[in-house]
């Protein structure tokens, strides 16, 4: 079996403290740079799964990195550089308390929501006949707030502003700049025969200036459609072929698990470890337009340390 990462314990160069997430692992740089290594863990119904993935922070590290790249006109981003082909070292910035969710399609959460008779989604009224997985006339904005603890909830522009949890001026520009992401990402998709039906967006602030931060248009963050196919699956009704990590939570759920108390994640044996990591390697190929070039992992957690402490060496000189 290849070397997945799934737990992280270096001390770069400067190193103030670690922040341990589901997938990433944050390493804070003298408050100024933060290191962040996506590692092979792999995350569905809030429960990490005890396997890692061969390659998968590296598919999402360079998914994520690609479109930082390519949308670094419309917003400054966060992003110095890629030392290592699982990790991005950007700027330390001051996160905001919502996440920027952008809709483009009526499913998943937005279709449940309208499914139970709901007709408005954080503030935006929805029209009255829609069915599963439709195009809305224009994109949606709908926020989530950023829960320390628990499930993030819906919430309207109306009570940010309420709330105080952005300024005025500042969730102006933030709607402006996910209104422009998504459109790129969506010209970027359709380029690869895909769609963009939804995503997320995070941004902070340094030195009173916005930034993007995390990742974006990463399968773990988005959901894609197949363009191929589309208008004839919504006219019969059918599920649209997605290019997502839907394939592992259904693997779950057809071994019993959905992560409810008392139930037993199933075991994962190497064949079908190997077979997720081949899905994630066809992701990229498919989102980016690419072969894949698998990283040597034979030591990856001393490859990272090399390259990450000598690229901070020569930063922080």
């Amino acid at each position: 079996m290849q070397n997945a990462i799934v737990e992280t314990n270096f001390n770069f160069p400067r190193q103030k403290d670690v922040y341990k997430g589901k997938v990433r692992d944050v390493y804070n740089i003298d408050d100024d740079y933060l290191v962040m290594v996506v590692s092979d863990r792999i995350s569905a119904f809030d429960v990490v799964l005890p396997e890692g993935i061969p390659f998968k922070g590296q598919v999402l590290n360079q998914i994520a990195a690609r479109f930082l790249d390519a949308t670094s006109d419309i917003v400054p981003n966060w992003k110095v550089a890629t030392p290592d082909p699982m990790v991005t070292v950007g700027h330390f910035c001051e996160p905001f308390k919502v996440e920027m969710v952008i809709r483009g399609y009526l499913t998943g959460h937005a279709w449940r929501e309208y499914k139970s008779g709901k007709r408005e989604l954080c503030g935006n009224p929805l029209p009255e006949g829609m069915v599963e997985n439709q195009k809305f006339e224009k994109p949606l904005i709908t926020p989530t707030t950023k829960a320390d603890v628990g499930h993030d909830e819906d919430i309207s522009r109306e009570e940010i502003l309420k709330q105080g949890l952005v300024s005025e001026e500042d969730y102006t520009l933030l709607e402006k700049y996910t209104m422009a992401l998504f459109q790129r990402g969506t010209e970027m998709a359709a380029e690869k025969g895909l769609i963009l039906v939804d995503t997320k967006y995070e941004f902070g602030k340094k030195d009173g200036k916005i930034y993007l931060i995390d990742e974006i248009h990463t399968p773990d963050s988005s959901r894609y459609f197949y363009a191929d196919g589309y208008e004839e699956r919504l006219k019969k009704g059918e599920a649209q072929r997605q290019l997502s990590k839907e394939f592992v939570r259904q693997w779950l759920i057809e071994n019993g698990f959905q992560g409810k108390e008392g139930q037993q994640v199933p075991d994962m044996s190497e064949r079908y470890i190997s077979e997720v990591s081949e899905r994630y390697i066809e992701l990229f190929e498919k989102i980016i337009g690419e072969s894949f070039q698998k990283a040597n992992a034979e030591d990856v957690a001393g490859r990272i340390e090399k390259n990450v402490t000598g690229y901070l060496n020569d930063l922080l000189k």
